[in-house]
This record gives C-alpha cells, structure tokens and sequence, in this order.
C-alpha cells in the first residue's frame, strides 16, 4: 500500500480529498436517509388510516415537519406543495459532492496518467539511445497508480451516489402520496 501511495506522487493530495468527501458524503446521507428520519411508521399509519390530519406534527422528520407546517399555517394546497419540495430537496443535500468525486476522480487519474507518460517520453537518453532506467519506473508508476486510484474511488462513490440517488427517490415518492393523502383529507374537513 505504501509504494501505491509513494507512486501516485503529488496526485494523492487531491484524491484523498475526493477519498474523504465520498466517504462522508455517503455515511452522512446514509445516516440522514433513514427512514424514521424522513417518513416514520406512526406518521405512515396515520396517512393510511386518515388520521394525519389530526397529527400535531414535529420537527423531527421530513414528513413531520411538513405535517406541522400544514397545521401551523393552514397554507393553501400550493403552499403546501412548495413547502413539501423544499423539505424533499433538503434530503438531496450534498449529493453534488457525489457526483463531483465520480467525475474528477477519474479525470484526475487520467491526468496522472498523461503526466507519467510525458515524464516517461521527456527522461533524459542515456547508453545509447535508451531511456534512463529509474525516470521510466518513476513515470510508469505514476501513470498506474494514479488511474488505478482514480477508479478506486469512483467506482465506490458511483455505488454510493446511484444508491443514495434511488433511496431519495423512493422517500420523495412516499412523501408525495402522504402529502396527497393530507390534501384530500383537508378538503373533506
């Protein structure tokens, strides 16, 4: 492990930098998504059995804060929506950062590469028209292990985000019915 990190050169900075956001990107909307976070079972029930309307709401999930803004402000069925697509989009948060590391760390690889080749093709000649035998390691290393790094924490943080991307879109789903349910209920109060 330490020659890879030695032969990846002045490239590991930045890739274990995408290293680290993707990690914590992904436990941090893992640990955010979980579903008594955004639409517990009581408020479930209570959006199945037409009791929702009476819910007073809270401020610990997704749908418990929409349940309270409802109750708080009474808001017309638009407002409510808007409210709703703001609090879905706050479950979205940092997953650019996702998506940013699943691009550039492979870019950077690329780079890494390009910059290894040149160092490979620029070494000075020595004994007869053959590279310098260490320049040639050196460049090759670099051309490897900064690809293969590169691909190491895409491929993961690729996993993470089409993951994470899924779970968001099943909750806003969840969400969206339970906030129709919540309007249909309201109009017949």
């Amino acid at each position: 492990m330490q020659e890879i990190i030695k032969g990846t050169g002045i490239f590991i900075y930045p890739l274990g930098l995408f290293s680290f956001l993707a990690a914590y990107v992904i436990i941090e909307r893992l640990l955010a998504l979980r579903t008594w976070r955004v639409l517990p079972k009581s408020m479930s029930d209570a959006f199945i059995s037409g009791e929702i309307v009476n819910y007073p709401g809270d401020m610990d999930s997704v749908a418990g804060r929409i349940v309270y803004f409802f109750r708080k402000t009474n808001p017309d069925p638009d407002a409510l929506k808007a409210y709703a697509r703001l609090e879905i989009a706050k479950l979205e948060r940092g997953m650019f950062i996702l998506e940013i590391v699943v691009a550039g760390a492979p870019l950077l690889g690329l780079l890494g590469t390009i910059t290894g080749l040149a160092q490979v093709f620029s070494a000075q000649v020595v004994n007869g028209g053959l590279p310098d035998k260490a320049a040639f390691i050196k460049g090759i290393s670099l051309a490897l292990t900064t690809t293969m790094m590169g691909l190491c924490i895409a491929i993961p943080a690729l996993v993470g985000n089409s993951y994470l991307h899924r779970r968001i879109e099943l909750l806003a789903t969840r969400l969206d019915m339970g906030l129709e349910r919540l309007l249909d209920l309201s109009k017949k109060r």
